[in-house]
């Protein structure tokens, strides 16, 4: 009888126990964007026919942009692995550029690295960025649809994402920014000591050395592009970084190719440090090539 009513008593607790960690609130969202009078932030979420679900992006804008009358020039900004949409504003000053007339649009990639995955048929990233996103941008927003008014950033897994879109979508962008990229990827060898990696990235780029890895290879997309079309590439990496044998790679080969670029290796490693100290530098070579349209609307 005692063993019966112990039996009873343990079984309660473990019921109590599995139902208030189910009832259990989840973690409230740290969010502390770096904002100035001169600008307002609005968060969206919308349907994308891309990857069939209701996804978040964060706009920064003039704060005056509704009296402007007139379509402003649009920066998307790609956050890197592990992120999300809200890190380009809480982790870096980016968001006082809006003020000078500029639209950011900053959004949710999840851990896709930007492209369509090879296994999963919803995880169609490059579609939702290339089509459903910039086209919900420009129907609710006062957005430019010159390519020669859009440019596109990113910082790790989002340096990478900037690039492949920008060498596969050359008619988008006019300017590709590509902060510490994880250009080598889709071609980083196996290693047993990062075999979960390896794992995820095989689901996203598919076997190893096949079609889709190369389709996504920046590479062998670089190799085979029509360089006359292609965007206007500022690449930076820390000196500190594992990543910067393959960044020195991918700009000894834009060069060989003739595309217009420019390359800096900057002190620093792997983070977000690194990254707000570059991107005035970044900024400034956008102002410059971003073409005479976009120069009469940035202040």
């Amino acid at each position: 009888m005692r063993l019966t009513c112990s039996l009873a008593a343990l079984a309660a607790l473990f019921c109590l126990l599995v139902l208030t960690g189910c009832n259990r609130a989840e973690p409230p969202i740290v969010d502390h964007p770096r904002l100035t009078s001169a600008v307002t932030m609005q968060d969206v979420t919308f349907f994308s026919a891309s990857l069939q679900h209701e996804i978040p992006y964060r706009v920064v804008l003039p704060a005056s942009y509704s009296s402007l009358g007139q379509k402003l020039p649009v920066l998307y900004l790609l956050h890197g692995g592990g992120g999300g949409f809200r890190d380009w504003t809480n982790y870096s000053d980016v968001a006082q550029y809006a003020a000078n007339g500029f639209i950011l649009v900053m959004p949710e990639g999840n851990s896709s690295y930007y492209v369509n995955s090879a296994t999963n048929p919803q995880d169609r990233y490059e579609a939702y960025i290339a089509k459903d996103l910039v086209s919900d941008v420009e129907q609710r927003f006062p957005a430019s649809q010159s390519r020669d008014e859009r440019a596109v950033i990113g910082v790790s897994m989002g340096g990478f994402g900037a690039v492949v879109l920008a060498l596969k979508h050359p008619e988008l962008f006019a300017f590709v920014g590509a902060m510490s990229p994880a250009i080598d990827v889709p071609s980083r060898p196996f290693s047993i000591k990062r075999i979960s990696q390896w794992r995820r990235f095989r689901s996203i780029f598919g076997p190893w050395n096949g079609q889709h890895q190369r389709d996504n290879d920046p590479y062998v997309l670089a190799r085979s592009a029509e360089v006359t079309k292609a965007p206007y590439f500022f690449l930076s990496c820390g000196d500190k970084e594992g990543l910067l044998p393959a960044n020195k790679k991918f700009a000894a080969l834009v060069r060989e190719r003739g595309f217009q670029y420019e390359f800096h290796v900057v002190p620093g490693g792997h983070d977000w440090n690194q990254w707000n100290a570059e991107f005035p530098e970044v900024y400034r070579v956008l102002y410059h090539h971003l073409g005479a349209a976009a120069h009469v609307r940035i202040r």
